[in-house]
């Protein structure tokens, strides 16, 4: 009876030095993606908000999820400020800047976290309404477009590559507010970029 005892504790030994191995991987993988998307997270709102102030300066009304006044302390609104010291950047998990000069439904870089296989990856996307339908049974239904500016796992997000896209669309968004033609910032979305989903609402 010893002896099976003795095989029965070798057996759970081995087991849980394994566990304990994979503990500690999973945890490590877990930091070391939480401090990547403490760093996007970062990087996400502090652009989203120069470029909400700078199209602001043109009259361009756009706003932003979450809200300045959530991350931010003001020393001169809104050009001078600084991220609050207690702010849970980990916490974010989507980040938009949409134009409402077209009302309730406008244009709109989005961001978002998802997983695949226990890796955390970052899509961005740019949104847009392109007109609505009458659908029998449900009424009438606003159609959207999405087309993907970025797509990475964060272990992969290139912040170089990011502001280059961004800067990019930001340039063209700027050029159709000044010139009051939507279907600039339109083309030059559907020429470049990759067509994610459709859907209604």
């Amino acid at each position: 009876m010893a002896k099976a005892e003795s095989k029965d504790a070798d057996w759970f030994a081995a087991l849980d030095e394994e566990l304990e191995k994979k503990t500690l991987e999973v945890t490590d993988n877990t930091v070391e993606q939480n401090t990547q998307k403490v760093a996007v997270n970062r990087s996400l709102l502090e652009d989203f908000f120069r470029i909400w102030s700078r199209f602001n300066k043109i009259n361009v009304h756009y706003s932003m999820a979450p809200e300045n006044s959530t991350f931010a302390q003001f020393v001169v609104y809104p050009e001078e400020w600084n991220f609050k010291p207690d702010f849970d950047f980990l916490g974010v998990d989507n980040v938009a800047l949409t134009d409402r000069t077209q009302g309730r439904v406008g244009d709109s870089i989005k961001a978002w976290y998802y997983s695949i296989d226990s890796k955390m990856h970052i899509r961005m996307v740019f949104e847009y309404c392109e007109g609505e339908h009458y659908y029998k049974y449900a009424g009438w239904k606003r159609i959207f477009s999405q087309y993907v500016l970025l797509d990475v796992p964060v272990g992969k997000f290139d912040l170089k590559k990011y502001h280059e896209m961004l800067a990019n669309t930001v340039k063209v968004w700027y050029e159709s507010h000044l010139r009051k033609d939507r279907d600039i910032i339109l083309k030059h979305i559907r020429d470049k970029y990759e067509k994610g989903e459709t859907f209604t609402q």
